[in-house]
C-alpha cells in the first residue's frame, strides 16, 4: 500500500473534504504544530466566519459525591461511609439554582456519582422542583453512567430513564463519562463505569427522543493517539446518524488525590494538537470548545487559533478539578469577555443550545 502524505491530507482539509482514520493517524503523527493549527484554524474559520467566540454562564452542581464506580482518575467521589461524604437536598439544590439566576445564568449542569441509594424518583423530583421554580434555566444534567446505572437499579430500559427525565423537565445530556471512548482505556481507568457500547446508547436514544447531548473526552493518562482517533471516529459516525450533538469538548487529566498520580500531566502541546486534531477530523460538528480550566486561560485563549470557537463557561461553582492538586481559576464574565478579545475574536455570551444570547463590542 502506498504511504499517505502529510501534503495529501493537508489539500484533503484545505478541499474540505473528510479525513480517514488513517489519514487522521498519519496527520498527527508526521505534521508539526503549527501545520495541525494552521489547517484546524482554517476549518475554524470556514464553519465560523464572522469570528465570534462563545461562553456559557452557568453552575456545576454534584449533587451527591458517593459513587461506587471508583474511577482511577477520580479525586471528587467518596464511599457512602467516608465522613464527607453528602447528598444534597432538594432546597440546597434550590438555592444554588437561584443564585444562578441571579448572577444572569441560562445553564444548570448537574452531575453526581453513581449513588446506589438514589432512586429513579429522586430524581424526577429533583428535576421537577427546579422546572417550576425556575422554568428559564436550561437543565443540562446527569451524564451516561448516571443514566445507565438508574437503568440497572430500577431494572427498565436506558429509553425509559431518559423519558422519565424528559417529562420531568430533562432538557439535554453532557458527555460526562465518555474519558476515551475505546474499551481497552475504559477497562484501565474507569472499569466500573458504562460500557463504550452503553455510553453510545444513551446518547443515541436522547436523540431519537429530541435532546441534544455534547461530546466530550479526558484524554492525556493511559491512552495512545490511536485510542483518540477510535473515540473520535466514534462520535463522528453517531453524529452523522443523529445530528444530536452540540459540540465536542476535550479537556486533560489532571492529577492529586487520584490513583493514577504516576501519570505525568498533558503537555500544553499535546493538549494542542489532540484539539486541532479533533476540530479537523469532526467535519459535522460545529462548536468545539478550549478547556481553560484544566489547561489555564493563556492556553485556553491559544486555542482559539487551534481550531475550538467556543472557550467553556463562567461557572459559579466547580468542585471535580478542584478536588485535585490543579489550582483551577474560574474567570468572571468580564474576564472571559477581555480574554477571547485579547485573543483576537468577538465575544458572545450563548445558551445551552449555543444559540447567543448577547454580544459584547
Amino acid at each position: 500500500m502506498k504511504a499517505i502524505s502529510v501534503d495529501y491530507i493537508k489539500d484533503k482539509v484545505v478541499a474540505g473534504e473528510r479525513l480517514s482514520t488513517e489519514e487522521a493517524l498519519e496527520l498527527y503523527r508526521n505534521a508539526d504544530l503549527t501545520t495541525l493549527g494552521m489547517l484546524a484554524n482554517l476549518v475554524r474559520e470556514r464553519k465560523h466566519p464572522e469570528g465570534v467566540v462563545t461562553f456559557v454562564i452557568d453552575r456545576n452542581v454534584n449533587y451527591t459525591n458517593v459513587c461506587i464506580a471508583g474511577c482511577k482518575f477520580c479525586a471528587f467521589y467518596r464511599r457512602k461511609s467516608d465522613p464527607d461524604a453528602y447528598t444534597l437536598d432538594i432546597d440546597t439544590i434550590l438555592e444554588k439554582v437561584r443564585e444562578l439566576v441571579d448572577w444572569g445564568g441560562t445553564t444548570l449542569l448537574m452531575q453526581g456519582g453513581i449513588n446506589p441509594d438514589l432512586p429513579l424518583s429522586f430524581y424526577e423530583e429533583m428535576i421537577s422542583a427546579i422546572r417550576e421554580k425556575f422554568p428559564q434555566i436550561q437543565i443540562h444534567c446527569f451524564s451516561a453512567p448516571e443514566i445507565v446505572y438508574l437503568s440497572k437499579l430500577e431494572k427498565i430500559s436506558i429509553r425509559e430513564v431518559l423519558q422519565r427525565l424528559k417529562e420531568a423537565g430533562l432538557m439535554s445530556v453532557p458527555g460526562g463519562g465518555a474519558e476515551v471512548l475505546s474499551q481497552e482505556v475504559r477497562d484501565k481507568v474507569s472499569p466500573g463505569k458504562c460500557s463504550v457500547e452503553e455510553w453510545e446508547e444513551v446518547h443515541r436514544t436522547a436523540h431519537e427522543l429530541g435532546m441534544t447531548t455534547t461530546a466530550t473526552m479526558m484524554f492525556g493518562h493511559l491512552e495512545s493517539i490511536e485510542h483518540i482517533i477510535e473515540h473520535l471516529d466514534r462520535v463522528r459516525r453517531i453524529q452523522d446518524e443523529t445530528g444530536g450533538f452540540t459540540a465536542f469538548i476535550p479537556w486533560t487529566f489532571q492529577k492529586g488525590n487520584t490513583e493514577l498520580d504516576f501519570v505525568e500531566p498533558a503537555s500544553s502541546v499535546y493538549y494542542l494538537k489532540v484539539l486541532s486534531l479533533s476540530r479537523i477530523f469532526l467535519d459535522n460538528f460545529e462548536n468545539v470548545q478550549s478547556s481553560h480550566v484544566t489547561q489555564t486561560m493563556p492556553v485556553g485563549m491559544i486555542g482559539l487559533h487551534f481550531g475550538a470557537n467556543d472557550l467553556g463557561s463562567v461557572m459559579i461553582e466547580e468542585n471535580v478539578i478542584s478536588s485535585t492538586d490543579f489550582k483551577v481559576s474560574i474567570p468572571k464574565v468580564e474576564d472571559m469577555v477581555q480574554a477571547i478579545k485579547d485573543a483576537g475574536f468577538r465575544p458572545a455570551q450563548r445558551d445551552t443550545y449555543y444559540r447567543i444570547v448577547r454580544y459584547f463590542d
